[in-house]
């Protein structure tokens, strides 16, 4: 079945041209100029993936990314101009996946969009119940049913968050760098973007952890990377 792309940029040169490389793909795509169409689109189509626009009229893509992700888990890449660093930070954090640089090249985009559905889509598989189920602590991870809870109440996780915590959780107290955590999620390296895991990691703490500023599991190591500390060693 092919995937449903929605693509919201407010310059028609790019959306035009992102169209004509993503149509030699199996894709549907949709387009919106602002974030208030994105919300309308989002409530009527059965969009697999969103490439979000930062400086948009009427709501920009930090306000979309906000409102978004109170109803929505689907992956989230930002389009984003070299003087829009710090929106850009602002929209990891409010749970965007990965982020261009423009100018871009169409090709590197869909090659982003392939690696976030192939990942996304991987999540989805249907795998044995037992060898999918995971615990650190109060934390608890679901991978058949794609459910994570914590004391029992279930915490909303972005496919990206719930990557990362899904590769430690399969291995308790391993370290990983952030180059490593980046390849393993994405399947690609990360050519300088390992940096957005700091981001990733810290607002996925803020879901798991009673206390974020001193997390209890997912802790850093210095010059090292991140691991996610079992329970036994806490």
């Amino acid at each position: 079945m092919p995937h449903h792309i929605l693509i919201c940029d407010d310059e028609k040169d790019i959306v035009s041209a992102l169209k004509i490389y993503f149509s030699q793909e199996d894709y549907i795509l949709h387009t919106a100029g602002n974030g208030r169409e994105v919300l309308e689109i989002l409530n009527h189509e059965p969009i697999d993936l969103l490439l979000l626009d930062i400086m948009m009229p009427e709501m920009d893509g930090i306000q979309t990314m906000t409102e978004l992700r109170k109803n929505y888990n689907l992956p989230v890449i930002l389009l984003t101009a070299k003087s829009e660093d710090t929106d850009k930070i602002l929209g990891l954090n409010l749970g965007a996946d990965d982020y261009i640089t423009k100018p871009f090249n169409p090709m590197e985009v869909l090659a982003r969009v392939r690696s976030q559905l192939r990942r996304y889509t991987q999540f989805g598989s249907a795998v044995p119940m037992l060898e999918q189920q995971f615990r650190c602590g109060n934390i608890f991870l679901d991978d058949n049913e794609k459910i994570v809870t914590v004391d029992g109440t279930e915490v909303s996780l972005t496919p990206t968050e719930y990557a990362i915590l899904l590769l430690m959780m399969k291995s308790q107290n391993k370290v990983f760098s952030p180059k490593e955590i980046y390849t393993q999620i994405r399947g690609e390296l990360p050519y300088g973007a390992e940096g957005t895991i700091a981001v990733h990691i810290r607002h996925l703490r803020e879901k798991i952890e009673i206390n974020p500023a001193e997390p209890r599991f997912l802790k850093a190591v210095w010059g090292q990377g991140y691991k996610l500390e079992s329970s036994e060693r806490s």
